[in-house]
């Protein structure tokens, strides 16, 4: 069955409403649109960081039961929305995660904390311990937030967990130490367009990945959202701008022609993975 995936570039700040506004509006014109599936940045709540190397404090906090939550499910519907949100932890330590919620009217299908913590997060955020897939009427899903793509183990989990489409949610920023004077010409946006493609391609998954765009505090934030096939050809994108990347696919048909022949998951030596395998 086609899934239409809708992946969004656009720029979210501290104002919880204004951005909850701005959440609402991008999910009713992306379903106009004929998006099945909408897949917000990271921090699309609340924002990001306003520096990697001296945050001046995290984003407001929400649990995962809050408000702002249940509103963006009311509005979902039967729209599959993937949204980022700074997380206050439930058990009263004070800890607060870069989390990223999947969920519809009917509630919440998966949830992920980032793992991966760059310079300057570890100030501000714990990290997440674990990468899980789950259903969800376009299929089994699984959430990436931004630097976890970097690491081609936690795609790979998510894809051995039986996830077809996964959703990286980001505020990923320009280089901070070699900035280039064009977004485009930047280092990370080079690095940013190739884990996006080869995560893809290494898992023969279907990939959504979502950005940030714009300023806040010290960091120029990417854009460069895109929908990427199981072969890692780019199947729909932005600019460095705000934008929506719309492309329709047949899901469970092209991840089964991308393995027809070589299989990757299938052909994985796990054995040679092993502790105590490598020096």
């Amino acid at each position: 069955m086609p899934v239409t995936i809708g992946a969004v570039a656009a720029h979210f700040g501290r104002d919880l409403d204004r951005a909850l506004a701005k959440v609402e509006g991008i999910v009713v014109d992306a379903r106009a649109a004929g998006c099945d599936v909408v897949v917000l940045p990271d921090a699309a709540l609340g924002g990001y960081l306003d520096d990697l190397r001296t945050p001046s404090g995290p984003p407001p906090a929400l649990r995962p039961d809050s408000e702002e939550l249940r509103r963006v499910a009311r509005f979902a519907g039967d729209t599959v929305v993937c949204l980022g949100y700074a997380e206050a932890a439930d058990d009263g330590s004070g800890r607060i995660y870069n989390a990223a919620v999947c969920l519809t009217g009917d509630g919440v299908l998966g949830h992920h904390r980032k793992v991966h913590l760059p310079a300057g997060e570890s100030r501000v955020y714990a990290p997440g311990d674990a990468f899980r897939a789950f259903d969800t009427p376009v299929g089994r899903l699984g959430l990436l937030i931004d630097y976890d793509k970097t690491f081609p183990e936690a795609a790979r989990a998510m894809a051995l967990d039986g996830a077809r489409v996964l959703a990286c949610l980001s505020a990923w920023p320009a280089s901070v130490t070699d900035r280039a004077e064009r977004l485009v010409h930047d280092r990370q946006a080079r690095l940013f367009d190739l884990y996006d493609c080869a995560r893809a391609a290494e898992n023969q998954v279907v990939w959504a990945s979502s950005n940030q765009t714009g300023s806040l505090g010290s960091l120029r934030f990417l854009g460069q959202a895109k929908v990427v096939g199981p072969g890692g050809d780019v199947l729909a994108r932005t600019s460095t701008k705000g934008g929506l990347a719309v492309a329709t696919v047949d899901v469970d048909g092209e991840v089964a022609r991308a393995r027809r022949t070589l299989h990757h998951l299938d052909e994985l030596s796990r054995s040679a993975y092993a502790p105590g395998r490598h020096p």
